[in-house]
C-alpha cells in the first residue's frame, strides 16, 4: 500500500484520574496495554498503544494512543508532580488530544483544570463522556453543552468503554483526523511498552485488585531478572516495593496466600499475553525512600522532579 493511503500519528487521552482512560485505550487496540483497576491514579507512565483501523477511502491508519496519568489539580507529591508532567509532556507532543470524562461525575475541579490547560494547545480537541449507560440522555447533552461552551471541541463522542459501546466510532474519527505519513510502528504490534515493564504493570495491577483500599498505590513492581528459556517458557522474577512492614505482611497474606493470589493470577495473564509458558517468582521488599530514588523514576518511564 502506497504512503498515501495510510495516515499515521499520536492522539493523547487525557482526563482526571479514573476517568477510565486506561479502559478506553484498551478497547480501542483491542487488546490490554494500560492497567486497569478501581483505584485512582494507575496508570504511572505513557503507555502507548497502537490501533489499526481501515479507512473510508479505502486506505488504512494507525493510531497511536498515548494513554496519560491521571492529571491531578494539585499535584503535591514528588510522585505526583512527575506524572503530571508526564502527562501534559504526552499532550502536547500529540497531533490530537481527546479529554475523557466521567459522565457520571460531571465537570469537577480537576477536569476544569484540564480545561482551561488545553485551551493552550493547537491541536485538534475531541471530547469523549465515558460511562453513559450510568446516565439519563438528558444529562448527557446538558453535559456536552456545558463542556463545549468552556471549551469548542471538534466532536463529541458517548461511549461506554468498558461495554465497547461506540468506541469503534471514535478510532474511524480519529484516524481520519491524522496526517498523512506512513506507519510509525509495525502493523502487528498493539503497544510500545518494553515487556520487562509490561510485565511489572501486569502484576501491579493484581497488587491492587487482590488488595483493594489495604495498600496506598505508592507500591511498585520492578521486573529484576527476565529470562527466555529454551523449553520455549519465559522465567521472570520481581520485586514488590512497599513502604513500611506493615504493607509487606499485607501483600504476603497469611501463610503467603495473598502473594500466591497475585503470582497466580499475574502469571496467568503474562501467560497469554506473551503466548507462552510463564515461571513468575515474587519478592516483597520494605523500600521506605522509593518514591524519591531518581532511578525508579528511570525505571518506570518518568522524569524526577526535585
Amino acid at each position: 500500500m502506497n504512503e498515501r493511503h495510510t495516515r499515521a500519528g499520536f492522539a493523547a487521552i487525557v482526563g482526571a484520574p479514573n476517568a477510565g482512560k486506561s479502559t478506553l485505550v484498551n478497547a480501542l487496540v483491542g487488546s490490554k496495554v494500560s492497567i486497569v483497576s478501581p483505584k485512582v491514579q494507575t496508570t504511572r507512565m505513557r503507555v502507548i498503544g497502537i490501533a489499526m483501523t481501515d479507512l473510508p477511502d479505502g486506505g488504512r491508519a494507525q493510531v497511536v494512543l498515548v494513554d496519560t496519568p491521571g492529571i491531578f489539580r494539585i499535584a503535591k507529591r514528588r510522585l505526583e508532580r512527575a506524572m503530571v508532567a508526564a502527562a501534559w509532556q504526552g499532550a502536547d507532543d500529540a497531533d490530537l488530544v481527546a479529554l475523557v470524562v466521567d459522565a457520571e461525575r460531571g465537570v469537577g475541579a480537576e477536569t476544569q483544570a484540564i480545561i482551561e490547560r488545553m485551551k493552550e494547545q493547537k491541536a485538534p480537541r475531541f471530547l469523549i463522556l465515558n460511562k453513559i449507560d450510568l446516565v439519563a440522555r438528558e444529562k448527557l447533552l446538558a453535559l456536552t453543552a456545558e463542556i463545549n461552551a468552556k471549551l469548542p471541541f471538534e466532536r463529541t463522542f458517548m461511549v461506554s468503554a468498558l461495554k465497547q459501546d461506540g468506541v469503534q466510532d471514535i478510532l474511524t474519527t480519529l484516524a481520519a483526523a491524522l496526517p498523512a505519513s506512513p506507519f510509525l510502528y509495525p502493523e502487528d504490534q498493539a503497544a510500545d511498552l518494553p515487556l520487562r515493564l509490561l510485565a511489572a504493570e501486569v502484576t501491579r495491577e493484581q497488587v491492587f485488585l487482590q488488595l483493594h483500599q489495604e495498600l496506598p498505590y505508592e507500591a511498585a513492581v520492578e521486573t529484576e531478572k527476565w529470562e527466555d528459556r529454551p523449553d520455549g517458557s519465559t522465567r521472570i522474577e520481581q520485586t514488590i516495593h512497599v513502604q513500611r512492614e506493615g504493607q509487606r505482611a499485607i501483600v504476603l497474606g497469611k501463610g503467603g496466600t495473598k502473594i500466591k493470589q497475585i503470582g497466580a493470577r499475574a502469571r496467568h495473564e503474562l501467560s497469554q499475553m506473551l503466548e507462552r509458558p510463564v515461571h513468575l517468582f515474587l519478592h516483597v521488599k520494605v523500600s521506605e525512600r522509593w518514591a524519591d530514588d531518581p532511578a525508579h523514576y528511570r525505571a518506570i518511564g518518568l522524569d524526577y522532579e526535585p
